[in-house]
């Protein structure tokens, strides 16, 4: 490269990435091949629209890259191409959840989703998201005691709001969703059943977590966490005679955005061909595994873990303890100066602010696909444990 300072940053970051332990629950390690992609000539080409309706020409190619991503990512998922549509134009997670309720809600409609300090997203509805100030919205939690959710309190919030939209998904909660009984709880009002699954989507492919596509409407996913490819999203719709799929394709494009990276469409065919292998399976049973041993660890040495342990690959740590133990900032700052990468954050029912939280959130996902084992994972609970005493 002939910048050489902006090649002495990129050589500088490869660095950091592999001197560190990256705990990063939303972070991962592309392959070389997905690298490969992304840095190609396909960053040269606008192809406004979509596959057979371009609105610029010479996007013959490109139309045969984007319906071949389309079909590897139900083939990911195992979805048949008669019963789901799949968009992969959204250029990451957070305009991917937008463009679906622009699709699906009229303005100043209602989304329930979870509220961001119990384990949900920015983009389920809080109050300082574009999706809190442009719609309605009501928030749920978990319960107090177990930490965990309450599909009967849910339920009845849900009738009682009837939101157009609920969001099951999350950013920081551990355990494993009812899928099922989501759905019964969107039938209850007849809402739009939307997932996002962006935590997930790499342990669903891998047959490490409970597939949402059964009983969802709508499934949204980055494709940069477990998944293990570039930042971008999917966005998939059930075909049936309420359109959703046109509805969303149009606020993608034109609603939202015009032409599409290819470069980033083709790293994410690449990762989802890669996700249909034996080893991906493994891996995504390994991130399981070692997240429960990270967990188990972290609890023997006397830490609380938020909701008791994990389903996932994310382990949310109560640090703060009731004042017994350390903030959740100071948390994250120590263990980064020591090289073990992970980011603050708030637990349920948190006194604490959002800037210094009560907790720290782990994720195994990245330092599964670095080879770390369970025995790895348990010497990094026991490397937190002796910093944060420190």
């Amino acid at each position: 490269m002939k910048d050489t300072e902006i090649a002495d940053i990129i050589k500088r970051e490869a660095a950091r990435q592999k001197s560190v332990i990256n705990l990063i629950a939303s972070e991962n390690a592309v392959s070389n091949d997905v690298l490969e992609a992304l840095g190609t000539e396909l960053v040269n080409k606008y192809a406004e629209g979509y596959a057979g309706a371009r609105y610029y020409g010479g996007n013959e190619i490109i139309d045969e890259l984007e319906n071949l991503t389309k079909a590897r990512a139900l083939e990911t998922f195992g979805l048949s191409s008669d019963e789901w549509h799949v968009n992969v134009q959204a250029l990451s997670g957070s305009p991917a959840n937008v463009a679906v309720y622009l699709g699906l809600v009229p303005k100043g409609g209602k989304i329930m989703g979870m509220k961001l300090e119990h384990g949900g997203h920015l983009t389920h509805g809080h109050k300082v998201s574009i999706t809190g100030k442009f719609f309605d919205n009501v928030q749920y939690g978990v319960d107090k005691e177990t930490e965990t959710l309450d599909y009967d309190v849910l339920k009845e919030l849900a009738i009682a709001e009837k939101p157009h939209v609920i969001v099951a998904g999350f950013t920081a909660y551990p355990r494993l969703i009812d899928w099922q009984k989501f759905r019964e709880i969107a039938d209850a009002c007849d809402a739009y059943l939307m997932v996002d699954m962006s935590h997930i989507a790499g342990l669903v492919a891998g047959d490490a977590y409970a597939s949402p596509f059964p009983y969802a409407d709508v499934v949204t996913t980055t494709t940069h966490k477990t998944l293990r490819g570039p930042r971008s999203a999917l966005i998939f719709a059930r075909k049936d005679e309420r359109a959703l799929h046109d509805k969303i394709d149009k606020a993608v494009f034109p609603g939202m955005q015009g032409g599409p990276h290819m470069n980033q469409i083709a790293g994410v065919a690449v990762a989802l061909k890669e996700a249909q292998s034996p080893e991906f399976k493994t891996y995504a049973a390994n991130v399981v595994a070692n997240a429960k041993v990270l967990a188990d660890t972290l609890t023997s040495l006397g830490w609380r873990i938020v909701s008791g342990g994990t389903d996932s690959h994310l382990v949310l740590v109560d640090t703060w303890m009731d004042g017994k133990g350390i903030a959740g900032k100071e948390a994250s700052d120590r263990l980064e100066a020591a090289g073990i990468i992970v980011n603050k954050n708030t637990i349920p029912f948190d006194e604490r602010s959002p800037v210094d939280p009560s907790g720290i959130r782990l994720g195994s996902a990245a330092e599964t696909t670095n080879g770390k084992t369970a025995e790895d994972f348990a010497d990094i609970a026991k490397q937190i444990d002796t910093l944060l005493r420190a």
